[in-house]
């Protein structure tokens, strides 16, 4: 679920502050689109699965960038409303979870 490598990339790219920094930002921005996702605002949804994918990328949640670069497929198809929102949204919420509970097992190590 969660790339812990690029994790560890990312905090020796940036060091510690800058990645508190770097993971809040991410968790910021990405939590607004799945709020709007979850409200049914689908009127930008290339837009904002390529926004998550890449978001996701860059702090190592993996299954969730697949997800959404699967959905932007399927967009760019012309099937977007066959994306399956319910699962990516609940793919995002189970991958933030195992993202802050690895964070604080690591840092409490």
């Amino acid at each position: 679920m969660i790339d812990w490598s690029r994790v560890a990339e990312l905090q020796s790219e940036v060091g510690e502050d800058g990645f508190a920094e770097v993971a809040a930002l991410f968790l910021e921005e990405t939590d607004e689109v799945v709020t709007r996702l979850r409200a049914g605002e689908v009127t930008q949804l290339p837009r904002d699965l390529h926004f998550l994918k890449g978001s996701a990328l860059n702090l190592g949640f993996r299954d969730l960038a697949l997800r959404c670069q699967e959905g932007e497929r399927m967009c760019n198809a012309g099937a977007g409303g066959a994306v399956d929102l319910a699962t990516l949204i609940r793919l995002y919420i189970d991958s933030k979870a195992a993202f802050s509970n690895g964070l604080a097992r690591h840092s409490a190590a």
